[in-house]
């Protein structure tokens, strides 16, 4: 009888589908802070059984497979990878958080690392800047720059655009900037921000001795005026109420992709003292 007890514990563990059913699987991209945090926001508002998947500590997941066995009622989706990992699930919803990649799928939805326009728009209210710069790729963000010209247009301000289709030619885009603009906004854009590309905007706003706007905390060390950040713990939170509406019987369909509920700005005062701009507040 022992053997036999030690034998169904020994396959409960290896196959997750024969012990106690769940219904909630979260794949966490790898174990970042920023992850951690959504994830903690989540449980605190979703009580839902779960099983948790960190794609970062395995050489592969067959993510399809563990679906068709363990039968999930929805996957959380925690970063790119753990999206990606999701391309070929087509029955099962899907909430995505902390991910640029969050396109149009039947099963999906989730929250976009987009902070509402407004709150930029209201920074630079404060800022006292009325000319900004935008370099963007119109396929990844098109959508937000549209909302974006709303707002701006409703806060008086106007927003200098320039196209990019790819990273090599967002440095010649933002010398076209030069003279015309009294901040610059970074988007949240894979094609206009990346590695190879991003010391390009605040070596910018040096020489020009304007105010770069980003949309991560993290760039404020590398010259960054101020920042509209996404609180990530909220963000977890909301995919959490949106998975208990979709516990509860809530069609997908009925509950669309969302911008950040909470935000926060960060202020780079360094960088606003060389720039003789006055401290500014949410």
């Amino acid at each position: 009888m022992r053997r036999l007890v030690l034998i169904i514990i020994a396959l409960a563990t290896l196959f997750p589908s024969l012990a106690q059913a769940y219904e909630v699987l979260v794949l966490q991209s790898s174990r970042n802070a920023g992850y951690e945090q959504a994830l903690k926001g989540f449980r605190s508002g979703c009580n839902a059984s779960q099983r948790l998947v960190v794609l970062s500590d395995y050489v592969e997941v067959d993510v399809v497979r563990i679906v068709r066995e363990e039968r999930p009622r929805l996957i959380l989706a925690i970063g790119d990878t753990a999206l990606a990992a999701t391309r070929k699930i087509r029955q099962t919803p899907v909430v995505a958080v902390m991910s640029f990649g969050i396109g149009t799928r039947a099963n999906l939805t989730g929250i976009t690392m987009f902070a509402p326009p407004e709150k930029y728009c209201n920074l630079f209210k404060q800022l006292k800047v009325h000319n900004v710069g935008v370099i963007h790729n119109p396929g990844k963000t098109g959508w937000y720059l549209d909302k974006a010209q709303k707002a701006a247009e409703k806060a008086g301000i106007k927003l200098n655009v320039r196209r990019v289709e790819s990273p090599r030619e967002t440095l010649a885009q933002l010398d076209s900037l030069a003279g015309k603009v009294d901040a610059l906004w970074m988007f949240p854009d894979t094609t206009a921000v990346t590695r190879e590309t991003v010391e390009a905007y605040f070596r910018f706003g040096q020489q020009q001795a304007v105010p770069v706007v980003s949309f991560a905390a993290s760039y404020l060390g590398m010259g960054a005026a101020a920042a509209v950040e996404i609180d990530t713990n909220e963000m977890g939170r909301q995919a959490g109420d949106m998975a208990n509406a979709l516990l509860r019987g809530s069609r997908i369909d009925t509950i669309p992709l969302v911008a950040p509920r909470g935000t926060k700005y960060r202020i780079n005062q360094s960088v606003l003292g060389k720039l003789d701009i006055k401290e500014t507040t949410e």
